[in-house]
């Protein structure tokens, strides 16, 4: 596949069946462009102020929508969930994950492969869960950040060596 001409092209072999076209649209739709939905993914770490203020009310919504809806309890989402950043990682993960499911480039299969994917999803929410503490002690227990020094000699040593083996210059 050289040009987009090809791509609308694409066929998969046929053997009679009414999941062919569905197997052909699904590989139509991975060699097509990536559109781009509004707004994007974001770093958390690279937000400015207005932005932070933007995602997190609009993750907030997600989660109160997402908590409902599939009628999750406190062992998948805390109430306490804003206030740890892997619970909120996650959670981000799946409401980009959840609106790109809809995005107009979308072939139709993307809520499917949501779908497919959430119990994974809800299983991580639920260890991540238990390892913060919340739930078990039924009260908020605040996370103690575990920050690697970057800037200890022995690191400076060792990053600044050639750590391939068999490609030594």
């Amino acid at each position: 596949m050289d040009s987009r001409d090809d791509l609308e092209r694409f066929e998969i072999p046929s053997a009679g069946t009414d999941d062919d076209e569905l197997t052909a649209e699904l590989f139509r739709a991975a060699f097509r462009p990536p559109g781009r939905a509004s707004g994007g993914t974001l770093r958390w770490r690279e937000l400015t102020t207005t932005q932070a203020e933007r995602v997190w009310t609009s993750l907030a919504t997600w989660v109160r929508w997402f908590v409902a809806t599939y009628q999750l309890t406190t062992s998948v989402v805390p109430d306490c969930w804003w206030r740890h950043s892997e619970i909120v990682a996650e959670l981000y993960a799946l409401q980009q994950a959840e609106k790109a499911s809809f995005s107009a480039d979308d072939s139709g299969f993307g809520p499917l492969a949501f779908h497919e994917r959430l119990p994974h999803a809800v299983e991580r929410l639920r260890i991540l869960t238990r390892t913060v503490g919340c739930v078990g002690l039924q009260t908020h227990k605040e996370p103690v950040p575990r920050i690697l020094p970057v800037d200890a000699p022995e690191f400076q040593e060792w990053r600044n060596t050639h750590h391939q083996f068999g490609a030594e210059s």
